[in-house]
């Protein structure tokens, strides 16, 4: 059994399925189209069950294959716009492709959803890593972005920051040049940036811009293998001396007992789209520079693909619920961002069975009557 300090409490985001097929590049795992309608759907059902944010990422070209993977993508502001008018508690991020979006632009369109949202928005921040996403638009801006991309996205978040706070930028820089440039109405509510840098120059970005970083979980099972990463966090965070935490992404595979959770598991490994896995390995080998950021690399690491080499939790409810519990005890741990097999159905089970056996949740009040007892903890 887990043993929780009481000051180890978690948020939790669902990262929603804006692209087809979720994070799982299987014929095996369930097949579907994104739509607004499904988006919704598990989008209320988090907030039903207190989930604290949703974030949509941005893709805008796919991987192909026989599964056609994230070949089918919404648009994360548009979406995001629209999942704030029917919700009312949960927390909304959508995903900035920062090559091909003015920072201007961004600025107006946050302060707009935060007005729909009234105060609920925020923003996640990407400098894009896919050469395919940005050349058919003609608007890659070549090869030697790797190298400067940080720098690209410093300038970028000034204008974002200088707008949100005081209405007008002049900033001049390398990339951009204001010239008394104008936002009104201001977003009502501090805006939250997060960024997902693993990199020497993507923590360093994080701990100076960012109030929250991302990463990648690893392995099958192994809830803190995360830790070194956000301990690096924490390192670059003593140097900036601003408060910013961890995120990490997780997989979510569970199912009545640990045997069933690990068959699916083996079934969708099974079915694995080798075609779109092997676009995904071609994509991220573009950047050689040693110090690219490692959650691009993960990725395409050919040992399990199939779930896009993100952490991934294969179990029973309880053992779910027992190994989130240990996620949170890493230090600088703030909270998870979870992707499931079938999103509809995980999210009802995250809310039903696994959530009200969590310690680190029990001070979220959901509409699950009952909170776990300790037989049930150690049952897992």
């Amino acid at each position: 059994m887990t043993h929780l300090s009481s000051e180890a409490i978690m948020n939790v985001g669902i990262f929603i399925p804006i692209g087809n097929n979720g994070w799982l590049i299987s014929e095996n795992a369930p097949q579907y189209k994104p739509s607004f309608e499904l988006n919704k759907q598990i989008v209320q059902s988090a907030e039903h069950y207190g989930v604290d944010f949703a974030l949509s990422m941005i893709k805008l070209r796919g991987f192909g294959g026989k599964t056609e993977f994230w070949d089918h993508n919404l648009e994360s502001f548009t979406l995001m716009a629209g999942l704030a008018a029917v919700t009312s508690k949960i927390k909304l991020f959508a995903t900035s492709a920062s090559l091909v979006m003015p920072p201007a632009i961004v600025a107006r369109m946050a302060s707009t959803i935060d007005s729909i949202s009234n105060g609920r928005f925020g923003l996640n921040l990407v400098t894009g890593w896919q050469r395919p996403e940005y050349s058919q638009m003609g608007m890659w801006p070549g090869d030697q972005f790797f190298g400067n991309r940080y720098e690209y996205l410093s300038e970028y978040i000034q204008v974002l920051r200088d707008l949100w706070g005081e209405g007008r930028s002049d900033f001049k820089g390398a990339h951009f040049q204001m010239d008394d440039c104008r936002l009104s109405p201001r977003p009502q509510a501090d805006m939250k940036v997060i960024c997902a840098g693993q990199s020497d120059a993507g923590m360093e970005f994080s701990a100076k811009h960012a109030d929250y970083n991302f990463c990648f979980g690893k392995g099958i099972n192994t809830p803190k293998a995360f830790a070194p990463a956000a301990e690096k966090l924490i390192q670059a965070t003593a140097r900036t001396g601003r408060h910013v935490t961890t995120y990490v992404l997780m997989m979510v595979i569970a199912d009545e007992t640990d045997e069933a959770a690990r068959a699916k598991w083996e079934y969708y490994k099974a079915g694995a789209d080798q075609e779109a896995i092997a676009w995904l390995g071609q994509q991220s080998a573009v950047d050689t520079r040693s110090g690219s950021d490692t959650n691009v690399r993960q990725m395409a690491d050919q040992a399990s693909a199939v779930n896009i080499n993100m952490g991934t939790l294969v179990g029973s409810y309880a053992s779910v619920a027992r190994m989130l519990d240990e996620v949170a005890e890493v230090p600088g741990t703030e909270g998870v961002l979870l992707t499931f097999d079938d999103f509809v159905g995980g999210v009802q089970a995250f809310g039903e069975r696994i959530q009200p056996l969590m310690q680190s949740r029990m001070h979220i009040d959901t509409p699950v009557a009952s909170r776990a007892t300790a037989t049930q903890l150690t049952a897992a």
